[in-house]
């Protein structure tokens, strides 16, 4: 399943430098790249997983999360295995730090992938479970099938990755979820082995240099990432920098991975999150991973009226015009919207795709 990589160079001592992060990992022949997915095959650089996953699901949008993509909408959920960040909070490490190959047991073209998203009546594929960014050629792929079907393509990542596979990524992904770890980058070097500034970079880009849909997602980590001054510094920037409409959304962390010896997250802590965000004028803020029944709620920005009410993934009440206004004064909501007519629901189904 080995495919000719793109993005890297060779350098003057004879190693070749992968050009696809800010990592930029130097390679000898044989060895492969911090994300473990990229490897050097003699004097090119090739991607190891192309056509190969570790299972496939059908899943709410709002999984992602996504609350303003086609709210209630249905998404095929997909990854490999690999990633090129280190978290020490990984909650699905055991796929994005998996080593071992067998693990991915499934493998689909991408065309079968876009037809199967098609005829399970999906209204989108999300690249997620490990960071898209280490198979972008995959996922670029799929997505250019996906969109001959009429089938919108999502990407959940980190946001680590260099300027100009970040355009051709993006050019093809509809909608994206980036996970904004911290905001400091003594948080990113310690606990994520990487740095803040490249993923504001993206943040930054994808937002005034994209037509990606773009929502965010901070998981508070108690003392580590949750202090006031921290969140509030955050939610100014976001604000500056992005504007007020961008959906943010804080969940709640479990003992996993390398970081067992912290607590869960307090649902005060995610309250309070949300209500320093709120004070320095975000308009759309979101409490995930636990119940919640105002941190899950949709709002007109103008008038406040409540326009999708959910209970976990699961839509209560849908109250959008079929163009994305507030049936009360008519103001449109940010996002990107069509006719609610059957909501998929909170459930999670995995499904076998065709070889």
């Amino acid at each position: 399943m080995n495919r000719s990589a793109r993005w890297w160079h060779t350098l003057d001592d004879g190693r070749i430098q992968c050009d696809l992060c800010p990592r930029e990992c130097h390679l000898h022949p044989g060895q492969r790249g911090a994300c473990f997915v990229r490897e050097r095959i003699g004097d090119a650089l090739v991607l190891s997983t192309y056509g190969r996953s570790t299972g496939f699901c059908i899943d709410p949008v709002e999984k992602k999360p996504l609350n303003h993509f086609y709210p209630g909408s249905s998404i095929l959920s997909f990854g490999t295995v690999g990633c090129n960040l280190a978290c020490k909070f990984c909650q699905n490490w055991d796929i994005s730090k998996s080593r071992d190959m067998d693990r991915m047991m499934d493998s689909a073209s991408p065309v079968t992938i876009a037809r199967a998203a098609r005829n399970l009546g999906a209204t989108s594929v999300a690249f997620t479970y490990n960071d898209p960014v280490i198979f972008a050629e995959y996922a670029i792929d799929i997505a250019v099938e996906c969109h001959v079907e009429n089938i919108h393509t999502v990407a959940v990542t980190a946001g680590y990755i260099h300027a100009e596979p970040r355009r051709e990524f993006f050019a093809v992904m509809d909608a994206t979820n980036v996970d904004l770890k911290g905001f400091s980058d003594d948080f990113y070097v310690k606990l994520c082995g990487s740095h803040l500034a490249p993923v504001l970079d993206t943040l930054v880009w994808i937002r005034h240099e994209s037509r990606t849909w773009l929502e965010i997602t901070t998981l508070l980590i108690p003392q580590a990432n949750d202090s006031d001054a921290e969140i509030r510094a955050m939610c100014q920037w976001i604000h500056r920098e992005l504007g007020s409409d961008v959906p943010l959304h804080f969940t709640a962390f479990h003992p996993d991975y390398k970081l067992i010896d912290h607590a869960p997250t307090p649902l005060a802590t995610l309250q309070r999150a949300r209500r320093i965000a709120q004070e320095e004028g975000l308009l759309h803020v979101y409490i995930g991973n636990v119940r919640d029944a105002e941190g899950s709620r949709t709002h007109c920005a103008n008038c406040a009226a409540p326009l999708i009410e959910r209970e976990g993934y699961a839509i209560l009440n849908y109250r959008l015009t079929a163009e994305g206004h507030c049936p009360q004064c008519g103001s449109p909501l940010a996002g990107r919207f069509g006719a609610q007519t059957n909501p998929f629901g909170s459930k999670r189904i995995p499904i076998q795709l065709p070889g």
